[in-house]
């Protein structure tokens, strides 16, 4: 993608909790316009969606709250293309394997909340995502190329897991066996931080699928 079609490109930003401020600035290096949502009009003329990191439960009751819950669940219906990272991840999903909160129910996976451990328990992983690229951390050229690349900083805190996925899911990758990151149409998850470290490749990553899908 060129720096002048990235320009063309508003993301918004839901910032209702969580880490909606480092997701913007991630989405400005990349060098896309980053709106901060918190409120229905805030969506009007967004080419797509984050939904950061937080605590799930807490972004789903504000999203009832501020009635952005069916106006995001709409949009997602439509093919607005979405990003969810951690508490994201656990938004998107169909279904959560337990307890029970507001959902946008847009992606076809199930989840564990707090799969990995709670916060005490928050730990850094290299994870190999192949369709990354070559490039290494916050190159370009690592989300255009094929190759492993060198392992992406997985950033865990009380993160989820997939506990299960639909045949339309595509996994990008494990931990422990566990998937951590994935994509439905025009769709992208992990259950880490991809916005708390230097590495850019995933949000260049949102950006080419939004790109393909505009």
């Amino acid at each position: 993608m060129s720096s002048s079609q990235t320009e063309k490109i508003t993301i918004g930003v839901l910032a209702l909790q969580g880490a909606f401020r480092e997701h913007a600035v991630a989405l400005e290096k990349c060098g896309a316009t980053a709106r901060k949502v918190r409120r229905r009009r805030e969506l009007d003329g967004l080419d797509a969606l984050v939904i950061p990191g937080g605590e799930s439960m807490t972004i789903g009751k504000l999203m009832v709250s501020y009635h952005l819950l069916d106006e995001i669940k709409g949009l997602g219906a439509d093919g607005l293309p979405m990003f969810g990272t951690c508490a994201g991840l656990v938004m998107l999903a169909r279904e959560v394997v337990e307890g029970d909160q507001p959902l946008l129910g847009l992606m076809d996976v199930a989840v564990r909340r707090n799969a990995f451990g709670r916060q005490v328990k928050s730990f850094e992983a290299g994870l190999e995502i192949p369709v990354l690229g070559g490039g290494g951390a916050g190159s370009e050229e690592a989300a255009t190329k094929g190759g492993t690349g060198e392992p992406f900083p997985g950033i865990f805190i009380r993160a989820p897991w997939i506990e299960s996925a639909g045949p339309s899911v595509e996994i990008l990758a494990r931990l422990d066996g566990h998937p951590v990151a994935a994509r439905q149409d025009s769709m992208l998850v992990t259950a880490f931080h991809p916005e708390l470290t230097d590495d850019l490749r995933l949000h260049r990553l949102f950006l080419e699928m939004v790109k393909t899908h505009s």
